[in-house]
């Protein structure tokens, strides 16, 4: 035999082992896919959270604070919006006067300026923080998950 039809046959074998290697590579690659993907859709998938109402308290007026000395009168105009659970959504109408009084009473005691450089966010920590000992302070549990502002408006 000639070195030419050794390196022809040793090239053809070499090949045919190349390639029943990468076929069974791919068939184990296949054949491991679908648990892998049926792994991960377990981990990505999130549950779902509860199924949240939204009750709303509209036009909740505070009159700010004035500088000493100053004659012109500045007020708030916000609209809540407090996310409860199903269940809990008529003890939060229920408790809407309250939820008037203790946000009127927590903001109350802002001036104008104090309340214009204030965000949204901060209003509805402080907001959520006078709900939280409101209802603390009657060792009772509040009736919704979170206080939302839907509107804020400082005159």
């Amino acid at each position: 035999m000639s070195k030419i039809k050794i390196a022809i046959i040793a090239t053809v074998v070499g090949l045919l082992m190349a390639g029943t290697a990468g076929g069974a590579v791919w068939w184990a690659m296949k054949s491991a896919k679908p648990a892998t993907e049926a792994e991960a859709e377990k981990h990505e998938a999130p549950k779902p959270g509860p199924d949240y109402r939204y009750v709303t308290l509209d036009k909740v007026l505070i009159m700010l604070r004035n500088q000493h000395g100053e004659a012109v009168t500045h007020y708030m105009a916000i609209d809540l919006v407090f996310k409860a659970l199903p269940e809990s959504e008529k003890r939060t109408k229920d408790h809407l006067p309250l939820l008037r009084t203790v946000a009127v009473k927590a903001l109350s005691s802002y001036t104008v300026e104090t309340a214009t450089s204030m965000t949204v966010e901060q209003f509805a920590a402080e907001l959520n923080k006078a709900y939280g000992d409101a209802y603390a302070a009657e060792h009772r549990e509040a009736p919704f998950a979170e206080a939302l502002i839907g509107k804020l408006i400082i005159e």
